[in-house]
């Protein structure tokens, strides 16, 4: 199954722990992606890299007339952080590639805040200066949908994830003017949810409806005059791992069962032997993205919790059962998907060239870094999206497994069950996972 995702044709790839991913359906996005340069600090400095093997921080000091032309893409959680505890040789790893100004991003599957709250945090924790620039959450590129013949911006558009008030707000500080939660919904007409809603939020709403809700008996021939005073929602979005996924569910499907996206319409196109796909979305409902597909995570509990991905699988499942057997179309971004990594790869080269100036190094078009390594703790996001990247650059993806995250040897058995999912290297930690790097790019002791 292929799917389009920001102009470019990219195949799903699916493993037998996401098959209920294929067959995500075709979906658009526009706007080049916002490239953007960094600032780069200094550390505290090369005693930072004391424990790495020796010799290797000197070599790094003496350094090349020439940037290194490579970089690091780093998961959070079960990678850099356990929980919100920094994780052994973490802070001091980040400090040696800013000390010798090799590049690095991190690629978080994670969101629910501001990318700048975020990264206040993640330098409070880990002891360092990292920027937005070089920090990607999972809902980051959705700023794309602002620009472009289909942008969202002045559309009015429905999000969803862990806590609604944030979610409004991440929505609203990327650019999206007309945003709408569940909980709008709900506090307008009660009735659309008869049970009682998890949170007290979801009782009072954070916004009034623009339009009221659409509450006649609905036919194909109601004029559009009649629904064009009612609400109508353009795109629905899931920002991270939802909370009261009963109230969630119901609104999300009520609009995918919907005349046009008007809330509170049932399209007569549905089940429709005589239209494309049964008539099943396919009378102008509201697209559907979901910011990433992880199942499960490594969290403070010793066994992995369930992540956004299963309540991306619940919808998949309960569509299907109402259906009769057709498949949700939506789109996914975050890790493993290719997108993803390729914004990544934009955001990593443009710090590279960066650093090339400050060198003194003057044009550096056509230059683009050799290779990106992949350091992540789970094989269904970090390794396989790293393994299947194809680089329109011909970069190198390198994956490398880490032992303090989601990944277990013991309960997971020491081999994979797809090629995809195999990593090139298996390291104790991400400081391990760092120095095999760096030796691997010619970073040597005696050198």
């Amino acid at each position: 199954m292929e799917r389009l995702f920001l102009g470019r044709l990219i195949r799903t790839r699916a493993s037998v722990s996401r098959s209920a991913l294929r067959g995500v359906g075709a979906t658009a996005l526009s706007r080049s992606a916002h490239g953007a340069g960094t600032q780069w600090h200094e550390g505290i400095g090369l005693k930072a890299a004391r424990g790495f093997k020796t010799g290797l921080a000197e070599n790094l000091k003496r350094g090349s007339s020439e940037p290194p032309a490579f970089a690091f893409a780093f998961d959070i959680d079960g990678v850099l952080l356990h929980e919100k505890e920094p994780i052994p040789g973490a802070a001091e790893t980040l400090r040696l590639l800013d000390k010798n100004k090799i590049p690095y991003i991190l690629l978080t599957n994670g969101g629910g805040k501001r990318e700048s709250e975020r990264v206040a945090e993640l330098n409070d924790k880990l002891g360092v200066s990292i920027t937005t620039e070089s920090f990607v959450q999972s809902h980051t590129p959705f700023q794309e949908l602002l620009e472009g013949p289909d942008s969202f911006r002045d559309k009015t558009v429905l999000v969803t994830g862990s806590h609604y008030e944030k979610c409004l707000d991440i929505m609203l500080n990327y650019g999206f003017r007309n945003v709408l939660t569940p909980a709008d919904i709900f506090a307008s007409k009660p009735s659309v949810f008869p049970f009682q809603p998890v949170k007290k939020t979801e009782q009072q709403g954070l916004i009034s409806l623009p339009q009221p809700i659409y509450s006649q008996p609905f036919s194909a021939n109601d004029s559009s005059d009649v629904l064009s005073n009612h609400l109508k929602i353009d795109a629905m979005f899931v920002l991270n791992d939802p909370r009261d996924w009963a109230l969630d569910i119901q609104i999300f499907s009520d609009l995918l069962l919907s005349h046009q996206g008007y809330m509170g319409t049932y399209s007569p196109k549905n089940g429709n032997p005589a239209e494309p796909n049964c008539g099943w979305q396919s009378d102008g409902q509201p697209r559907l993205y979901f910011s990433n597909a992880d199942l499960v995570w490594s969290a403070a509990y010793h066994l992995p919790r369930f992540g956004q991905g299963a309540f991306q699988y619940a919808m998949v499942g309960l569509w299907d059962r109402i259906t009769g057997g057709h498949e949700l179309q939506r789109t996914c971004i975050g890790k493993p998907f290719g997108e993803t990594y390729r914004f990544a790869e934009r955001m990593l080269n443009a710090h590279w060239k960066r650093n090339h100036k400050i060198a003194g190094r003057g044009n550096t078009s056509g230059t683009e870094l050799k290779s990106v390594y992949m350091i992540g703790d789970n094989p269904e996001s970090d390794i396989a999206g790293a393994n299947g990247y194809r680089s329109e650059n011909g970069t190198e993806w390198v994956s490398v497994l880490v032992k303090t995250g989601v990944w277990d040897e013991a309960r997971s058995g020491a081999k994979f069950t797809s090629k995809e999912l195999e990593p090139k290297r298996i390291e104790a930690d991400v400081k391990s996972a760092v120095g095999w790097a760096l030796e691997r790019e010619g970073f040597k002791a005696g050198q």
